[in-house]
């Protein structure tokens, strides 16, 4: 499964020490050059050093855009949202990781699937990798400041049965 990635879902995943996740669930994710800048930036240190890892590894891929990111879907986004849609439109991926609300629907508009943290971790207990979603969506708001509303809180625990 071709998976492409913003920013978001990877730094909180190795914030969390979860990047495995993704590399189990998708086998690669791709990322443009947009985010990779981006997760350079990102303060916390060791989530870094994974993040460097996964590239050094080579499940993680950086990959460069082929045509300039279109006007529709570059706007209202920031770059890393607007060339990670573009990448996945450009490589057909099969999978967009997002968390953002709004390249969530941008990418619902032009009819790529996606998911995001809460998606992979949520898939994560379904598989038992993770015991708890309930204790990761705790470790996603204090350590990584994520936040999740209480409504989709409650219906993601109902969902994997912690409910």
């Amino acid at each position: 499964m071709l998976a492409v990635s913003n920013t978001s879902p990877l730094s909180n995943l190795a914030i969390l020490d979860r990047l495995y996740l993704l590399r189990e669930q998708f086998n690669s994710v791709i990322i443009p050059h947009a985010v990779r800048l981006e997760l350079d930036r990102l303060p916390h240190v060791a989530a870094r050093q994974r993040l460097d890892s996964a590239i050094k590894e080579g499940w993680l891929c950086v990959t460069p855009l082929s045509d300039p990111v279109p006007v529709d879907v570059a706007f209202g986004l920031d770059p890393g949202e607007a060339e990670a849609l573009a990448l996945a439109l450009q490589l057909n991926a099969s999978m967009v990781l997002l968390d953002e609300s709004a390249a969530r629907a941008r990418a619902h508009k032009i009819h790529l699937p996606h998911t995001g943290v809460l998606g992979v971790l949520r898939h994560a207990r379904l598989t038992g990798r993770i015991v708890s979603l309930k204790f990761e969506i705790l470790r996603l708001r204090t350590d990584a400041r994520f936040f999740v509303a209480p409504a989709l809180e409650k219906a993601l625990l109902v969902s994997v049965g912690e409910g």
